[in-house]
């Protein structure tokens, strides 16, 4: 049994017991997260689609922590001017570990 999640803006597929990396969501290491876009679900033999989601349908996350993923280095440059630019982002993420597709 799979999913099609959005979150985020996002779309990720999951299966129950993956470890999956989403933009940044509020709560504690540790704490149950429950997400309710659903997209699709595949139980096996049958696909659900919603439109744009299917209700009453969610699933059940375990936040396992809060980080930051690696450097981008963003350098804007402007030929003859002696413009230059280099910053750096790390965007912060929330790993969650899917526990429980309800349908």
């Amino acid at each position: 049994m799979f999913a099609i999640i959005e979150t985020g803006g996002k779309q990720y597929k999951v299966a129950e017991g993956d470890i999956i990396n989403v933009e940044l969501l509020k709560g504690e290491p540790n704490s149950t997260v429950e997400i309710d876009k659903i997209i699709a679900l595949h139980d096996g033999e049958n696909l659900t689609t919603g439109t744009p989601y299917i209700e009453n349908a969610k699933i059940s996350c375990t936040v396992l922590e809060h980080g930051k993923a690696k450097k981008v280095i963003v350098f804007k440059y402007k030929p003859k001017k002696n413009i230059r630019v280099k910053n750096g982002h790390r965007q912060p993420f929330t790993k969650l570990q899917v526990e429980k597709i309800m349908a």
